[in-house]
């Protein structure tokens, strides 16, 4: 007899997702006011929450929405900048990550990292055809953790209700 595999694969704990990148900003990085593009910081954002999201669902996912990037301080030409992230949430194939940039200044390497940016992305789990499958679910092990997936919750039901909105409005 064939065992048939189930559905969604076995849960796994937020720990298993997290990732961190990391690197030194360059010359080639900066926007015309000497500090780092945020299109450089925001290719960054991207590359660690895919790890992430990969890394979690066990397979390819892909980027479906960028829901909220925020820049806090400026990233300068020497900064070694670690991008932390973790998959906060998930549903039956997509996931939400949240990322945390921060920045060790070149010039003050004793003192602590400064946070430059936070975000959070949605990610879809993808198969070999480029169809969404599904992911498996994320099991929250701290209290932060779980204030993060509530939060996930509350983000997910925002972007719906506007989709929905949206929605309505153009058909009226």
């Amino acid at each position: 007899m064939t065992e048939h595999p189930c559905a969604t694969p076995a849960g796994k704990p937020t720990s298993y997702s997290r990732v961190t990148l990391s690197r030194i900003m360059t010359a080639v990085d900066v926007n015309l006011y000497g500090t780092v593009h945020g299109g450089v910081l925001m290719k960054f954002v991207d590359d660690v929450a895919g790890a992430a999201a990969a890394r979690h669902s066990g397979g390819t996912a892909v980027t479906a929405a960028i829901d909220e990037i925020v820049f806090a301080e400026p990233v300068r030409v020497g900064d070694l900048v670690h991008a932390h992230a973790q998959v906060n949430w998930t549903g039956h194939s997509s996931m939400e990550v949240g990322v945390r940039v921060v920045a060790e200044r070149w010039d003050s390497a004793e003192t602590e990292p400064v946070p430059v940016a936070t975000a959070y992305l949605v990610f879809v789990g993808v198969d070999a055809d480029g169809g969404p499958r599904p992911v498996r679910p994320v099991l929250p092990e701290t209290p932060e953790d779980k204030r993060r997936y509530r939060e996930a919750e509350i983000r997910r039901a925002h972007r719906l209700a506007r989709r929905r909105a949206i929605q309505a409005h153009r058909e009226a």
